[in-house]
């Protein structure tokens, strides 16, 4: 199996590149964040996963290792095949899908084309608990934000004086749980929450 292709690109037209590689090209599909980052006649090396059926061997072809992370996690959900992963990948940065899907927001999944409630809802359910295995650069694991259940109510009223400032719920939440794990629970108190997250968001 294909996994990795290293070559010029000599067609790039959304959602497919040809990659030649030594004098064959190779059709790759891929998603908008991949194609965002392709150069026109440049050279690049793209993670490939390679899906084979009966009638056709087909490429996807991703920049980042977290992409392609994630284009394997959705295809385990029913209903989810390859067409509707690029389109989800297409829609959002792989650390936003992901913390849309850890924290079950299904309003804002179910707004991806193609990708409707119902399975929204079981795209959430099946992959909440796994998204954290895909590691961003640069950021905490997304399963940190897994913890809405377990929040405090301090941890909450600092979301929502945050939300009031201006920030998005995600960005608030985010911001709160990764100060909550720096810091002491007899610290963990809405005034020191606000603090401590806003100079995270404003640094």
């Amino acid at each position: 199996m294909i996994s990795l292709l290293t070559g010029k690109v000599v067609e790039l037209e959304f959602p497919r590149a040809v990659i030649d590689v030594n004098g064959v090209g190779y059709e790759v599909f891929i998603p908008m964040s991949t194609y965002d980052s392709l150069p026109h006649n440049g050279q690049v090396s793209l993670k490939i996963l390679t899906v084979v059926r009966e009638d056709a061997i087909t490429l996807y072809g991703f920049a980042t290792k977290e992409e392609k992370s994630l284009f394997l996690l959705l295809n385990t959900v029913s209903g989810i095949g390859p067409k509707l992963s690029l389109n989800i990948l297409s829609a959002l940065p792989v650390s936003h899908i992901c913390t849309l899907i850890a924290e079950s927001n299904i309003v804002a999944l179910s707004k991806i084309n193609g990708l409707g409630k119902k399975t929204a809802e079981r795209l959430s359910v099946e992959l909440r608990e796994k998204v954290g295995n895909i590691y961003i650069s640069g950021e905490e694991p997304v399963a940190s934000l897994n913890l809405e259940s377990k929040l405090s109510k301090d941890a909450e009223d600092a979301i929502s004086a945050l939300s009031t400032l201006g920030y998005k719920d995600t960005v608030a939440r985010k911001a709160v749980v990764k100060v909550m794990t720096k810091m002491d629970e007899s610290e963990q108190v809405v005034e020191n929450l606000i603090r401590k997250s806003l100079q995270l968001l404003n640094s």
